[in-house]
């Protein structure tokens, strides 16, 4: 049974911006391990890394009912199947997890569903 539904969008030059701010920004948002792969990344693809694993982390804050503030970005944990796919490593819920993230021109949308297993 599907017990929430998230979604987030989010402008990927807002996120530029504030990691322009303050590079510590990528380091509140990514876990060691994301962090790695963002380290990696160069350019527009680097900022579209970051702004997706945000969209998804407030996407999955939505579908679990309680927000950031309770959940930290640093509670969830957004890494890669064999495919590529993305899949949560780290979360605070035992059911299933669906992910969907989507880039657009400036623009990334996440969408998470939390299905509790039967």
């Amino acid at each position: 049974m599907i017990i929430g539904h998230g979604i987030d969008l989010q402008d990927i030059s807002a996120v530029q911006k504030a990691y322009e701010k303050s590079s510590r920004f990528a380091a509140k948002v990514l876990t060691v391990k994301e962090l790695e792969i963002f380290s990696q990344l160069k350019g527009r693809r680097q900022m579209e890394y970051l702004a997706g694993r945000w969209a998804a982390k407030e996407a999955f804050s939505k579908a679990y009912g309680s927000g950031i503030g309770v959940l930290r970005f640093l509670d969830l944990e957004i890494l890669t199947n064999e495919k590529g796919a993305p899949i949560f490593t780290k979360a605070p819920f035992s059911g299933k997890i669906f992910i969907s993230i989507s880039h657009s021109g400036n623009f990334v949308e996440a969408s998470v569903i939390l299905e509790e297993e039967s």
